[in-house]
C-alpha cells in the first residue's frame, strides 16, 4: 500500500496546523433547519390582498394618465395578486388594465 500512496503538496500540508498526510480528506457538516422569524401563520389570500389593491389602484389611474404603461404595470401587478390569492381583486385589475389599454389605442384625448 506504500507504494501506491499519492503524493501530497508539502507546502500546503506545512502551512497549514494539525494536518497529517495520512489523514487529508473532505467532510461536511450537517444541514441545519432554517431559521424561523415567526410561528404565525399568514394566509394565503391575507399576503395578497395589499398588491391586489395596488393593481387595481394602479389600473383604474391608468384609464385617465399614461394607460399602455400603468395599465401593464396593473396587469402585472394582478397577475401576482392573483397567485399570491387575492383572485378578485386580481382579476379587476387586470381587466381594468386591459380595458384602458385597448381604449387607449381607440380613443385619443387631444
Amino acid at each position: 500500500m506504500d507504494n501506491e500512496r499519492q503524493a501530497y503538496d508539502n507546502t500546503r500540508i506545512d502551512t497549514v496546523p494539525n494536518i497529517e498526510q495520512d489523514f487529508m480528506e473532505e467532510t461536511a457538516g450537517e444541514i441545519a433547519e432554517p431559521i424561523r422569524f415567526s410561528d404565525r401563520e399568514v394566509e394565503r389570500g391575507e399576503n395578497g390582498r395589499g398588491v391586489g389593491w395596488l393593481a387595481l389602484a394602479l389600473s383604474i389611474v391608468s384609464l385617465f394618465l399614461m394607460p399602455v404603461i400603468m395599465g401593464a404595470a396593473g396587469i402585472i401587478f394582478g397577475f401576482i395578486a392573483r397567485r399570491r390569492g387575492a383572485e378578485t381583486l386580481g382579476a379587476w385589475a387586470i381587466g381594468i388594465g386591459a380595458v384602458s389599454i385597448i381604449l387607449s389605442f381607440f380613443v385619443r384625448f387631444w
